[in-house]
């Protein structure tokens, strides 16, 4: 298969842009494609044969010409290549920036998103488990970019518990929680996610085999 080129991008895009009723021509000044319509803002694309950060920079800084800037880019193959263009669409949303995508074999232009003003929509639910996590934590026990071994505040209860329970022996959990401070013990031994602890009757907790082998 032939190497995907801006060239090959501009006719399909072109056309698209003439069926809107724009005067449409190449390569004036830094852009890749101006148009224009009596009753519009001017409109400019820039092509590219993928996306990448020099495109979105370059559709940027056309935003200094007009507000209505597209970024046009072959159409994606495969999940994967979908999973990477959505991305890149929520990005270029959020600079304000409209997306293009081409089909090569037909020359169909589809719009996934148009330049307008982006206004992220805040999550309280996610803002509060950001900051109940971070009043939870004691210390900052990680180095960042830890690829996944990242040591939270439940983890640092778990850890206390361990740590009673290799002293003590069988306990309650009311009493771990008094000796600890971890009110949620007996949760957190009951619902065992890291395979811990065991209950040896009811009320009454102790470490695992794995959790007698652990060292949190």
């Amino acid at each position: 298969m032939a190497k995907v080129t801006e060239t090959d991008l501009y006719p399909p895009v072109k056309a698209w842009l003439q069926t809107l009723g724009y005067e449409v021509k190449s390569e004036i000044g830094p852009a890749d494609v101006v148009a224009i319509r009596p009753d519009a803002e001017p409109l400019v694309v820039e092509l590219k044969a993928g996306f990448s950060l020099t495109l979105l920079q370059q559709a940027v800084a056309r935003q200094a010409i007009t507000d209505t800037v597209y970024v046009a880019v072959p159409r994606w193959s495969g999940k994967t290549g979908w999973r990477t263009f959505k991305g890149n669409v929520g990005l270029a949303k959020r600079l304000g920036i409209g997306v293009l995508s081409v089909a090569l074999d037909t020359g169909h232009v589809q719009v996934h998103a148009d330049p307008v003003e982006f206004k992220p929509r805040k999550s309280r639910v996610r803002r509060d488990r950001l900051l109940k996590e971070f009043a939870a934590r004691t210390g900052d026990p990680n180095l960042g970019g830890t690829n996944g071994q990242i040591t939270t505040a439940y983890k640092q209860d778990c850890a206390r518990i361990h740590a009673h329970l290799m002293a003590h022996g069988p306990s309650k959990g009311v009493d771990i929680a008094r000796a600890t401070g971890v009110t949620r013990a007996t949760r957190i031994m009951y619902d065992n996610h890291l395979g811990w602890f065991v209950r040896v009757e009811t009320g009454l907790y102790d470490l695992s085999d794995t959790g007698r082998t652990t060292t949190p």
